[in-house]
């Protein structure tokens, strides 16, 4: 699972996610690493595989508790649930990697450095091999009794506040009245979003908070009746 930061790459903003997964979840560190092009990255990493609703339902109940304050359009949550995209646009590209795009390298790198690439995410040659394994060595695979623990502390009774539905309102996806606004989520990952709400072995805090995620990272409005 990959949370992305750009438009600026803030690290003093990404931070917030990366300490507040270890320090109020008890989750390991996630990897941090530099896109290449024009963001930073954290990269969770788990035991056992997940549905890609769920990973990025979870991604969207991070952001929520930690980026709530961040404009969503400067967030990218992978996997992504645009099921239209083709599939390598809906997954994070591997790192380390050259951008063709630049002639850049996306790398992963320590989080005491990470403020250094603030301002310029990548490497201009390629990244030590060794110094990569170093650093991915050094993280913590994520155990499904811990990743179900941080979705209970993640529950819809932790957002349940104002703060949280004026960021919703702010998006356009929900409006102060709490339905969703016509037209404001594209057909597919709509029938995306009610496989995993009907989904019985799905966590109840994911059915509810993929809803969140969907509504406020639907990029393809099309009109369409509310409910």
């Amino acid at each position: 699972m990959v949370m992305e930061l750009a438009s600026p790459p803030s690290w003093e903003d990404l931070s917030r996610v990366w300490r507040g997964v270890q320090t109020e979840l008890g989750l390991p560190a996630p990897a941090v690493a530099v896109s290449g092009l024009d963001s930073l990255q954290l990269w969770f990493s788990l035991e056992e595989p997940i549905k890609a609703a769920q990973a990025h339902a979870f991604l969207g109940c991070l952001r929520l508790q930690f980026l709530a304050d961040t404009e969503p359009s400067r967030v990218r949550l992978m996997p992504a649930l645009d099921t239209s995209a083709p599939r390598h646009e809906r997954h994070a590209p591997l790192v380390p990697a050259c951008q063709e795009q630049t002639g850049n390298w996306s790398a992963f790198v320590a989080p005491d450095l990470a403020p250094v690439f603030a301002d310029s995410p990548w490497l201009d040659v390629p990244p030590n091999e060794e110094g990569q394994a170093t650093l991915l060595r050094g993280v913590e695979v994520m155990k499904q009794a811990l990743f179900d623990a941080a979705v209970e502390k993640l529950g819809p009774s932790r957002h349940r506040s104002p703060s949280t539905a004026a960021v919703a309102a702010s998006t356009g996806a929900v409006p102060a009245n709490g339905r969703p606004a016509a037209g404001s989520v594209d057909r597919e990952p709509r029938q995306f979003l009610l496989q995993v709400m009907h989904d019985d072995s799905a966590p109840l805090a994911l059915r509810v908070e993929a809803a969140k995620a969907l509504l406020q990272h639907s990029a393809d409005v099309r009109p369409q009746r509310g409910d």
